[in-house]
């Protein structure tokens, strides 16, 4: 009996499965029909749509703003009787409403109100007779000069003060600069000021009390700006830190030799700082529209100080200017930390 040979195909081998091709012998689609192309725009589309979720509520959050500081401004009392003085009669005070569009409705001065922001025009002071904007522009660099320094301490000491607290969990180094962090949360700014100048400057004489012109006279003033957001940048360094030396990276770092400094700062700090840049970008902007206790009290020529000026004389134009101002700021600080979010966290990208 003549046996016959059958062929069998050779079976490949199951890590050696090639993907079945088309006619023109590129790869099939995968069974739900995604292809890397399509996940490609589907992941751009999605960022797309995430990005513009957010600038919308940005320009929500500034919208608002402008109408709460619309409203402050014409619940503030009657110009007129500053301007004018309390011996002003009826008609006067009639002919200067006039002159100022007090008299129209409130929608109608709502809406050219915001017709001017939106077009650059933030109005004329009634105090100084000038453009609000100009005014703002001459301010502002005595008070960035004061956030850029009050913030410099605050990074060098609170970053610092952080780690080694962190580093040093539970020790007396950790309660003592758990105990530096909590008063600087709670000392008044105002008060720590009025402390500084009697120390250094009534009692010592090594630094000048108050006004502007040379490095002396920034000392005070930035050190008193810096105590407040040094605290929040020690709080939230040690509890980023602690939080990262916790996880299994750094036992593998340190079994792999990497010891000291190194880990401290090229591994665990590296992972703890996405906190740290938003917190010290959110701290910025604290600063810049919230200057007016440290530019008072060591008469400071800046944007609080101007801001109180206007505030004492009802001029509501300059106050609402620099409450749109403020608001701009932090809408742009927002977006920056959304930015910083997106370039230094692959998650987010």
């Amino acid at each position: 009996m003549e046996v016959t040979a059958m062929k069998t195909s050779p079976v490949p081998a199951a890590n050696n499965v090639t993907p079945p091709l088309t006619k023109a012998g590129m790869p099939a689609a995968p069974p739900g029909g995604a292809t890397p192309a399509k996940n490609g725009r589907s992941r751009r589309a999605g960022a797309l749509r995430r990005a513009a979720a957010r600038i919308a509520a940005l320009l929500a959050s500034l919208l608002i703003a402008l109408s709460m500081a619309f409203m402050l401004g014409r619940l503030s009392g009657d110009p007129t009787t500053t301007i004018l003085g309390p011996m002003a009669t009826p008609e006067q005070r009639e002919a200067l409403r006039h002159e100022l569009g007090l008299d129209r409705p409130l929608l109608v001065q709502y809406l050219d109100y915001l017709k001017g922001v939106f077009t650059g025009d933030l109005g004329q002071s009634l105090q100084f007779y000038q453009s609000n904007t100009s005014m703002i522009m001459d301010r502002l660099p005595f008070t960035l000069q004061l956030v850029a320094a009050g913030m410099a301490l605050a990074i060098l000491v609170g970053v610092p003060l952080g780690v080694l607290a962190a580093t040093r969990e539970g020790t007396w180094w950790d309660r003592a600069a758990s105990t530096v962090a909590l008063l600087g949360q709670s000392v008044p700014v105002f008060w720590f000021g009025m402390m500084l100048v009697v120390l250094f400057a009534v009692n010592l004489g090594w630094l000048p009390a108050g006004q502007s012109g040379t490095p002396a006279h920034l000392v005070l003033p930035a050190l008193t700006m810096s105590v407040y957001p040094m605290a929040q940048i020690a709080r939230l360094t040690r509890a980023s830190m602690s939080e990262a030396l916790a996880e299994p990276y750094i036992d593998a770092a340190k079994a792999r030799g990497i010891l000291g400094r190194r880990v401290v700062w090229r591994h665990a700090f590296k992972n703890a700082m996405m906190p740290i840049l938003t917190i010290v970008v959110l701290q910025t902007g604290i600063l810049l529209s919230g200057a007016v206790a440290v530019e008072y009290v060591y008469s400071w020529p800046g944007l609080g100080q101007l801001a109180l000026q206007a505030i004492q004389f009802r001029d509501f134009p300059l106050v609402q200017a620099i409450v749109v101002f403020g608001a701009l700021v932090f809408v742009l600080l927002n977006l920056l930390v959304d930015v910083i979010h997106s370039i230094v966290d692959p998650r987010v990208r």
